[in-house]
């Protein structure tokens, strides 16, 4: 038996075999079968069968849910925020604020308080100035390593439509090693080797809608 016979046979039996495998999955139909009755199509909503409940457009807005309780004076401030700039995000400025913590606490420690002037409003400047100059005229110095942020939280939210001022509170718990040294070098406080955990309540304000995008720090504390 030549090859081109073989290949033949071995072509039959696959095709015999599909034929009886979708035979068993799709079944058979034997002559002719009823026709369905027809669907109506309902041109007039009016006459659908309402059912027992009623769609809600929109929703919850996660953004603001998943940071603050739902309904909560903060919540509706939120989304006050949200209408006057509808391209505002709570998580947007939960990531952001983590930065600007960190970025204002390392120029504070270090004096350098210019390199974070768009974030802070005049009053906290002044307020973080006065001690950076005290501290200078102490001759003490600060090192500081800011070892990262355990735990960040939206504790309130406050917004005024009329205005479109608005204040953001965030509660911050970080960890950083600090020592103080003075004029002769000596460590008056602090440890290197020690990890401190370190709590600050800061508020952060803007006028939404306006250009520029950044939230200055207007308020400090435990």
């Amino acid at each position: 038996m030549n090859s081109a016979v073989i290949q033949l046979i071995v072509l039959a039996a696959v095709a015999v075999f599909l034929i009886l495998k979708l035979r068993s999955v799709l079944g058979t139909r034997d002559g002719f079968e009823k026709p369905g009755k027809p669907v109506a199509i309902d041109t007039d909503p009016a006459s659908r069968p309402k059912r027992g409940f009623e769609v809600i457009e929109g929703g919850a807005d996660a953004d603001i849910t998943d940071n603050v309780a739902e309904g909560s004076p903060a919540a509706r401030a939120l989304a006050g925020m949200k209408r006057a700039e509808p391209a505002f995000s709570v998580t947007d400025f939960l990531r952001g604020a983590r930065g600007a913590y960190e970025m204002i606490l390392t120029a504070f420690d270090k004096g350098e308080l210019d390199k974070v002037l768009p974030f802070l409003s005049p009053e906290v400047y002044d307020s973080f100035l006065r001690v950076v100059e005290d501290r200078e005229t102490r001759g003490l110095t600060v090192k500081s390593s800011f070892v990262g942020i355990r735990d960040l939280a939206l504790t309130g939210a406050e917004f005024n439509p009329e205005t479109r001022d608005a204040e953001l509170t965030m509660r911050f718990v970080s960890e950083i090693t600090s020592t103080t040294r003075d004029k002769a070098g000596q460590v008056v406080e602090g440890n290197a080797n020690e990890i401190k955990r370190q709590k600050d309540v800061w508020t952060f304000a803007r006028r939404m809608g306006a250009e520029n995008p950044n939230w200055q720090l207007v308020a400090t504390g435990e």
